[in-house]
């Protein structure tokens, strides 16, 4: 669901620009290249149901839990789009490869952590490893195929992230019920090493190496700029509660509108000077761009706040367990997958209605999940709380695919690459927001001196339903794709 968040429309390429020749991918390379898009969303969620258990083994504190999930969507914000122009400068099998073997060993330091503030950085890394991966993918499957052969590899290379997100949740679900020797979370990300090094292997023998005849160059100021802006921003209000908000939260706090006013004017600078920025302020001026983006906003802050609280509450509040958090988590991975293969036909009948009608749907999603909580709670059963979770994956899937789909449709060609950027970027920034905010809002109401866990969670979603029914106002000014 974050890719959802790996969906086509939202990785970074040179769309349009001219590439060089390249031998035709085989089947081999395409399941490799495939495996390297599977491997970052499957991390992305397989974090969820290990919180709770870190937490215990690490004596970890909601605010670093909230770090562990956020650094390497921050991260992985950062640099996706200069992965994905190193790839086409330097060579995207090259890039590929140097990510994958990254990735590799970043998870073997998560697995291997002794301390939480260790995992909080290695997981930044590994955020930081899979942005050069994944960019590669795209653009190595758009270089390589052509034709019905490019279609049908879009199509697998699509529906990788719907599945990622189911395997995600059970993989992780069991790795950690199952305790192997011991070793209660750490095969989460363990298990990542001999499938990294099998890729690699691959990789080598059957992923042809592609570059861009005319790359973008790579915006360093403007990547340091986001990415102070960012950590002063979010570290203070995810660690500030939990410090008591010592003087260096403030400070922090003081410098974010500084860091991000000079990076507003690096980027238009840059962009006056004949550059590309990181996040070109012409491309984010256009009407289509700047709609969708109002709308991201809200739609992906109440969705990442969502994933972590629900995970602690699974676990902390109704004691499921790993493996009973991995199947309550399904059916909303199964909803949004199976609703978003059908999303390209909605949208050619429907429009930019489909959008509204998925906000509609996860509202009423939203409504029976907190009914079911105040209605059932401490007794609730993965089978209880499903329908709830199967209608907000498919309200999600039917407005998070059509939105970058619709939003998309209206950038120049030329520009397709760019706008994929801007676009993702601000999709990862806001759910590592919704993170820091809303994880913080159940970390501070869930205490049994104050509402407890239940009250605590249906109050998160509450504001979820809130920040849905502003998506749901913004939703009909979309632009209309069939026009």
């Amino acid at each position: 669901m974050t890719q959802s968040v790996l969906a086509p429309q939202t990785t970074p390429q040179t769309t349009g620009a001219p590439a060089a020749a390249a031998p035709g991918l085989t089947s081999a390379g395409l399941i490799t290249v495939l495996l390297g898009a599977a491997l970052p969303v499957i991390d992305f969620f397989i974090i969820n149901v290990a919180l709770p258990t870190i937490h215990t083994d690490l004596n970890a504190s909601t605010a670093t839990l909230e770090l562990v999930v956020a650094a390497y969507g921050i991260a992985y914000a950062l640099l996706l789009v200069v992965g994905g122009r190193l790839g086409d400068a330097f060579g995207r099998r090259k890039l590929f490869m140097l990510g994958l073997g990254a990735f590799t060993l970043t998870s073997l330091a998560c697995g291997i952590a002794p301390t939480a503030e260790t995992l909080v950085i290695a997981r930044a890394a590994q955020g930081a490893s899979a942005a050069l991966m994944l960019p590669q993918v795209l653009s190595t499957i758009q270089a390589t195929t052509s034709g019905e052969r490019r279609s049908r590899a879009l199509g697998l290379y699509g529906a990788t992230g719907g599945v990622s997100t189911v395997v995600g949740q059970l993989l992780g679900g069991a790795l950690v019920a199952a305790n192997i020797a011991g070793t209660s979370w750490r095969p989460i990300f363990l298990v990542n090493v001999p499938i990294g090094i099998i890729g690699l292997v691959l990789a080598r023998r059957h992923v042809p190496e592609t570059r861009s005849v005319n790359p973008m160059g790579v915006d360093r100021w403007g990547t340091v700029l986001l990415g102070v802006s960012l950590l002063t921003l979010l570290v203070p209000m995810m660690e500030g509660r939990a410090l008591g908000w010592p003087v260096w939260c403030w400070v922090l706090l003081g410098i974010f509108p500084f860091a991000m006013a000079a990076f507003v004017r690096v980027e238009r600078n840059l962009e006056r000077a004949g550059g590309v920025p990181l996040l070109p302020p012409s491309v984010m001026r256009m009407p289509s761009m700047r709609r969708g983006l109002a709308l991201a906003a809200p739609f992906f802050t109440g969705f990442g706040g969502f994933m972590f609280v629900y995970a602690m509450t699974l676990q902390d509040g109704l004691r499921l367990g790993p493996l009973g958090s991995g199947l309550a988590l399904t059916p909303m991975a199964i909803g949004f997958f199976s609703i978003s293969l059908m999303s390209s036909r909605l949208v050619a009948r429907f429009g930019q209605r489909v959008v509204l009608v998925g906000a509609v749907v996860q509202l009423l999603g939203i409504v029976v999940l907190a009914g079911t909580s105040l209605l059932a709670w401490p007794d609730l059963t993965p089978l209880e709380l499903a329908p709830g979770m199967l209608l907000l994956g498919i309200g999600q899937g039917l407005a998070m695919t059509t939105l970058f789909r619709i939003v998309l449709s209206r950038v120049p060609s030329d520009r397709a690459g760019v706008g994929s950027g801007v676009l993702t970027t601000t999709q990862q920034t806001f759910l590592a927001l919704g993170v820091a905010t809303l994880g913080s809002l159940f970390a501070s109401l869930s205490a049994p001196d104050s509402l407890g866990l239940r009250d605590a969670f249906v109050l998160v979603l509450a504001v979820q339903a809130v920040l849905t029914v502003i998506v749901s106002v913004m939703a009909p000014r979309l632009p209309d794709p069939r026009d």
